[in-house]
């Protein structure tokens, strides 16, 4: 499973982001591996979309989640003390809970491939504090 960052779904959804032609291709490239999200990510994207496009992109997507779209991870124990001690760590980009969780997930799975527009941070953040991210999204990029 692929992890998936609020602004790959942003950008999936608004047909308008700047990375909207990215985030369909990744989609339809990455797709059969399946992605996995967090809460607090899934929380921040419905905050976002429903703020900045509208109700009716942010109940797509909730609904696209309900059908399978992506899996939304159950973090294990101790969570909160590790998000408090990586938000700590990383206060300088600063790191905001939905990345802290992905990171979270990223330990948890043993997996740091990651669908994201965040450069610098997911190129700063450390899974298990030595494994870097393979940001799949912006691997082309320059």
């Amino acid at each position: 499973m692929i992890l998936a960052d609020s602004d790959f779904w942003i950008a999936l959804c608004n047909r308008r982001d700047r990375y909207h032609g990215f985030a369909a291709f990744a989609l339809e490239r990455w797709s059969d591996e399946g992605f996995i999200s967090t809460w607090p990510v899934l929380t921040e994207v419905t905050h976002l979309l429903n703020a900045r496009i509208g109700i009716r992109q942010t109940l797509d997507f909730i609904d696209a989640v309900a059908q399978g779209a992506c899996t939304v991870a159950q973090l294990s124990d101790g969570v909160p003390m590790r998000m408090v001690y990586l938000m700590r760590r990383y206060s300088n980009l600063p790191m905001d809970l939905a990345d802290a969780s992905l990171v979270l997930l990223a330990e948890q799975l043993g997996e740091g491939r990651i669908l994201s527009t965040d450069r610098r941070d997911f190129s700063g953040y450390r899974w298990k504090n030595t494994h870097p991210f393979t940001n799949l999204l912006l691997q082309d990029v320059d």
